[in-house]
């Protein structure tokens, strides 16, 4: 075989810039110019290491709503949706071509031709030829705050049209500065995802996310950090996590997604860090021969000591069910998005897994859920389905 060839140390940018919540293009295209010149910053000011990757965040290019008076249902979401192949990634294709670089980023509001009725939330990495060289869709998309369509949702025309093997639906990619994969921002919240790219070579993982401090970025609640240097360790690679620093929005508070941007390397050690929310442009120096060398190593392996025989069962029956959305029958609001959810507490619960508080039954436990989302309705802070 092929001897593998020396990879020099250089940087990666993680961005976590302003954001815009965009309405139409107008708004995509302010976030893109920022996102640019803050490329043109982190190239200029790292050049003795030169930048080689750039991350940025979940949604940085169109912005996102949550639950409340600020809620977009399918409708507004389709308004500033975008293609891979549009003027917008060619902006960044272009910037990637200027200095010969990777760029990465997630949360695209993305139309697929092959699924019309809805929109994706697509992660990619551009290339240094200016084209998009991966695609991702985002896997596990939170039923209460995530609109957008997952591969699960639709999981057996999905797999008609793009496949369904791990490393189509999780891929990663062999460059010249090492193998780079990506996931989005709840993905990392649980192991499958990371797993599943570190199963395909991922030496470099790029996490782009729109994490909010009601799900735990801030101390003493750094569940931001403490999961992904988890990943990163369990995984021996390195993780990358790009989060806005600041938003315009007039149903949020400007530090709605706080900061708290980090490069961590392979043995889940912090290397950066910006805990703050405000714009950053932070230089993580990735050593590919450093991690190839740890990897080498018998001693706390985190790959050689898999035994995977007795945790079948965990998956052999699924939890939340496939193909909940299908075609012509797309999520249109959050609280359409978790009407699922009723039927996996049941089951949750049904089986024993979960156990009521007092005085409640499986059924009680089932039917609450459905009871939260008609009262958030009542008052407001839910859409009513379409």
């Amino acid at each position: 075989m092929t001897a593998s060839k020396k990879i020099d140390k250089y940087t990666a940018l993680v961005m976590q810039p302003h954001v815009t919540v965009a309405e139409d293009r107008n708004g995509i295209a302010k976030n893109l110019d920022r996102a640019l010149n803050m490329i043109d910053f982190g190239v200029g000011y790292f050049w003795e290491l030169p930048a080689k990757l750039a991350v940025f965040p979940e949604y940085f290019m169109q912005g996102v709503t949550t639950p409340g008076k600020g809620e977009h249902g399918i409708d507004s979401f389709m308004k500033k949706a975008i293609t891979l192949d549009g003027p917008e990634m060619q902006r960044l294709g272009d910037k990637a071509r200027e200095y010969g670089m990777y760029i990465a980023g997630g949360g695209v509001i993305e139309q697929v031709p092959e699924f019309p009725d809805r929109w994706f939330n697509t992660a990619f990495i551009i290339g240094p030829s200016g084209d998009v060289v991966l695609k991702y869709h985002k896997w596990h998309i939170p039923a209460s705050i995530g609109l957008g369509t997952s591969p699960h949702d639709i999981f057996d025309e999905y797999c008609d049209v793009f496949g369904g093997d791990i490393k189509t639906l999780f891929p990663v990619i062999d460059t010249e500065i090492g193998k780079l994969g990506t996931m989005t921002c709840h993905d990392g919240c649980t192991p499958e995802v990371s797993r599943a790219l570190g199963y395909n070579g991922a030496e470099v993982i790029c996490h782009p996310v729109a994490l909010q401090e009601v799900e735990g970025v801030s101390e003493p609640w750094d569940f931001w950090v403490f999961t992904r240097r988890t990943r990163a360790h369990d995984n021996m690679a390195y993780v990358l996590g790009s989060n806005w620093g600041t938003v315009d929005y007039d149903f949020y508070p400007r530090a709605f997604c706080p900061g708290g941007s980090f490069g961590i390397d392979y043995t889940g050690m912090m290397m950066r860090h910006a805990p703050y929310p405000q714009e950053q442009v932070l230089g993580v120096t990735i050593d590919i021969e450093g991690l190839r060398e740890h990897r080498s190593r018998c001693n706390h392996n985190t790959w050689v000591d898999v035994r995977t025989e007795g945790f079948r069962q965990i998956y052999e029956k699924p939890i939340y069910p496939a193909n909940q959305f299908p075609s012509g029958r797309p999520p249109r609001t959050l609280a359409d998005k978790m009407g699922p959810v009723k039927e996996v507490f049941r089951d949750l619960y049904g089986r024993g897994q979960f156990t009521p508080p007092a005085g409640m039954t499986v059924d009680d436990m089932a039917n609450q859920h459905e009871r939260r989302v008609k009262a958030a309705q009542a008052i407001g802070t839910l859409k009513r389905d379409d």
